[in-house]
């Protein structure tokens, strides 16, 4: 196991390992010990009582945060004619069919997301092999085949983000930096919550979340209480 540095020691010891916190305590904690020089990411985890092996209790979406995660994710759009231009005119960062095929399977991946219109989804599924192993795969259960190019782009880059739930039940999503204020951070937890609880699937017996926890990019865990959160 990787040794411990001392600033993350340090920072370690302000967090009560036995205690959930409120999420306001929770995030002026979680910004008070990031230690890295660079503006860190803030990750929340999820930890579901739900067994993804079985269809019906599988998680998996996608939400806008209110403020954004901090970073501006670069998109590409496979589509062709009229709808190629759409994505031209929302912002894209590259638009095209065959040509950006061939780039991807000759090892080109300078691109956060991908958003398919549904008549290429035959030729972006031979990607399949390179694209799943990375996650980068469009969907349509995160908005990200469609017909409508404009309205994708625009959401991802006002701080979409995707979530799904791994083998072990878990979902981890950036939620912000460490720069973002405390409210701007509370309002994105909050709104992943509730995404989170309204995903619960009817087969989940039990504790649905079992823990929630916030991290900073090389920083300490913080556990948070999930009755803190204000029910909308």
């Amino acid at each position: 196991m990787a040794k411990k540095g001392k600033k993350f020691l340090e920072a370690q010891k302000l967090v009560d390992r036995t205690k959930a916190y409120s999420v306001a305590e929770a995030v002026e904690l979680v910004k008070k010990t990031s230690t890295t020089k660079f503006d860190a990411t803030i990750e929340v985890a999820f930890r579901l009582g739900v067994d993804t092996r079985k269809n019906d209790q599988q998680i998996r979406g996608a939400v806008v945060l209110p403020n954004g995660t901090g970073k501006t994710q670069s998109v590409l759009v496979f589509a062709k004619g009229d709808k190629a231009k759409e994505a031209e005119a929302a912002g894209a960062d590259y638009v095209g069919d065959q040509d950006l095929i061939n780039k991807i399977n000759q090892g080109w991946f300078e691109f956060d997301v991908i958003v398919a219109t549904p008549d290429m989804m035959g030729e972006v599924g031979k990607l399949g092999r390179v694209l799943g192993p990375k996650g980068l795969m469009p969907n349509p259960k995160t908005g990200t085949v469609t017909f409508d190019v404009e309205k994708a782009v625009n959401e991802i880059k006002a701080g979409k983000v995707e979530y799904r739930a791994d083998k072990a039940g878990n979902v981890h999503v950036p939620v912000g930096k460490a720069s973002f204020e405390d409210g701007k951070l509370v309002e994105n937890l909050t709104t992943m919550f509730d995404t989170i609880q309204k995903a619960k699937p009817a087969a989940a017996k039990g504790t649905y979340v079992k823990n929630i926890s916030v991290t900073s990019t090389m920083g300490p865990g913080v556990k948070v209480d999930p009755s803190t959160f204000a029910v909308k």
